[in-house]
């Protein structure tokens, strides 16, 4: 089962609109980025499981409170490069979490087909155990078409089942969403979509409209 979470927190949708303004230089656009990972990982939290504690203050009195009951038990998966800034803000939020990375690109020399997707190319794929009671993050800012997204959740899936997946994007389509929906029930795993904004449309190069345009271009340069 798939479900979508279009974070309309003022504070993501002023990053969000940060990260849309093409007069913005490129290090300022990769902090935003940063920011907007951080803030979706406080958004994220709200969908962990809580578990009452006790802890003695330095007064010697005892306290009542809450931890995240599987917080040692997140892996984030960044789609290299463009997904790097918001796994660092992501990092501050889930400083535990175990890491792994996939290089990916769509093969936009071959076109885009008449149903939308690309041909991907994975070179490099780097990932950590997965366990069954595992969280598995997957950040890509920009879910475009969704080939791209597809390719790198097969391939988690493949290596191991975490309990859920939650794919962290800046902007995504219902036509991505619909292609990761897709996968999730094939593999019958639970996922979410953390997402700043939802696009009405895919231009001829598979490009979202109005969208951002290149995010990791963006970010560090041509």
């Amino acid at each position: 089962m798939l479900k979508i979470r279009v974070l309309d927190h003022p504070y993501i949708q002023v990053v969000l609109t940060t990260l849309r303004d093409k007069n913005i230089k490129q290090v300022e656009f990769r902090k935003a980025l940063v920011r907007l990972g951080r803030a979706i990982g406080f958004e994220i939290t709200r969908d962990l499981e809580l578990e009452t504690v006790e802890v003695e203050t330095p007064l010697g009195v005892k306290a009542r409170g809450v931890r995240f009951k599987d917080f040692d038990k997140i892996v984030i998966v960044t789609v290299l490069r463009a997904g790097m800034p918001m796994t660092e803000g992501l990092i501050k939020i889930f400083y535990n979490a175990r890491q792994g990375v996939v290089s990916a690109r769509r093969i936009e020399e071959k076109g885009m087909y008449p149903d939308k997707t690309f041909d991907i190319e994975l070179t490099y794929v780097r990932l950590p155990r997965i366990d069954r009671e595992d969280t598995v993050i997957i950040v890509d800012p920009m879910l475009a078409t969704g080939s791209t997204i597809r390719e790198v959740l097969k391939i988690i899936l493949e290596k191991g089942r975490p309990k859920r997946v939650f794919v962290v994007s800046a902007i995504s389509t219902m036509l991505a969403i619909e292609r990761l929906r897709e996968i999730i029930e094939a593999y019958n795993v639970d996922g979410v979509v953390y997402t700043a904004a939802i696009d009405p449309e895919i231009n001829e190069k598979g490009y979202i409209v109005p969208g951002l345009g290149d995010a990791g271009d963006r970010a560090f340069g041509d």
